[in-house]
């Protein structure tokens, strides 16, 4: 009798197993820090790929209106997730805005200046006697006199036109302006959508400017709070962007499942292969995704605090603007 009802308590004990709910996936916003484009692509592949699903979240992808916005955003706590322009953060972070960099993918700067192919500038000093393209007070345009103090570049030998994002792209391809300021993955790609033609971006970061870019963030709280599902984000979203650069068509493809209207497969692509490079520095070659050096944060910060309007307690400690613990360890 004994062993009959140890059966019977064993067979129930299986079948309460196998009707045993799963635990329900986390529900996660990331919003990113603009209208979908190329260099978004490891998010939508990884949700595609159930990468996310497979560390038991649930993610919802938002397109944000700046990088600032996205900020406000995470720091309201409307979004838990934010990918956006790291220095950005900073300013809202040493205003008081409890916001803290959880990675930081784009460790070398996108920031460039760029023109028609046919145009043939190739190099700063092709830049005399052009007409350039800004958009007052953003990111590129405070840098800006860095670049040209770098490569010896005085603003008496060329011309400046300034109009917000759209108009900027606009005064290029409609040749009222032979460059633009611009980010080598964004607005090239915006500008070969609109004409067919190809673009080349002379680089900030060729010239000695070290600045970290793209990176996510969350808000203070929520991050000690939600330990756990922050540690398993940024595994999930590591190993994302480690199988969309083994395969960036089918990243760039994922966009356009999500959302049709996301742009063209061809600029897509090219955007985010133009992306990848930027993911790391000589430091962290032989790193996995987001492990950005302190160093190059302490760079970042002074020189944000010098050309980038941050103000200059920043410098007092960079560290309060970033972690590395969320992060899955070793080598790629």
């Amino acid at each position: 009798m004994m062993r009959w009802i140890s059966g019977v308590a064993a067979v129930f004990a299986v079948v309460g197993l196998a009707v045993a709910p799963a635990r329900a996936a986390d529900k996660v916003v990331l919003m990113l820090n603009w209208y979908v484009y190329g260099e978004h692509a490891p998010f939508y592949y990884g949700k595609a790929k159930g990468i996310y699903a497979a560390e038991g979240i649930d993610l919802e992808i938002q397109e944000g209106r700046g990088s600032a916005a996205t900020t406000q955003a995470v720091a309201a706590k409307t979004a838990d997730f934010g990918y956006v322009d790291v220095p950005t953060m900073m300013r809202a972070a040493v205003k008081g805005a409890p916001v803290v960099a959880t990675g930081v993918l784009l460790q070398t700067s996108p920031m460039s200046v760029m023109g028609f192919v046919d145009k043939n500038i190739r190099k700063p000093e092709d830049l005399k006697g052009k007409t350039v393209a800004i958009t007052p007070a953003d990111s590129m345009t405070q840098i800006w006199p860095l670049f040209l103090k770098k490569t010896g570049l005085k603003e008496s030998e060329f011309q400046t036109v300034a109009g917000d994002g759209q108009t900027k792209l606009n005064a290029v391809i409609n040749g009222q302006a032979d460059v633009l300021l611009g980010y080598v993955m964004d607005q090239s790609m915006k500008i070969k959508d609109a004409t067919g033609k190809d673009v080349y971006p002379i680089k900030f970061a060729d010239y000695g400017i070290n600045l970290v870019s793209s990176g996510i963030i969350a808000n203070s709280d929520y991050v000690k709070s939600h330990q756990d599902l922050v540690r398993r984000f940024m595994a999930a979203t590591t190993k994302a962007v480690e199988a969309a650069e083994k395969d960036p068509k089918a990243a760039a493809q994922s966009i356009l499942d999500a959302n049709p209207k996301g742009g063209k497969i061809d600029t897509l692509t090219q955007g985010f292969e133009l992306t990848i490079p930027l993911y790391r520095t000589p430091e962290t070659k032989s790193k996995r995704p987001f492990q950005v050096t302190d160093q190059n944060m302490t760079d970042s910060v002074n020189l944000m605090v010098e050309y980038g309007g941050l103000d200059a307690k920043a410098k007092d400690n960079p560290k309060a603007f970033y972690t590395n613990e969320y992060l899955p360890k070793g080598d790629s």
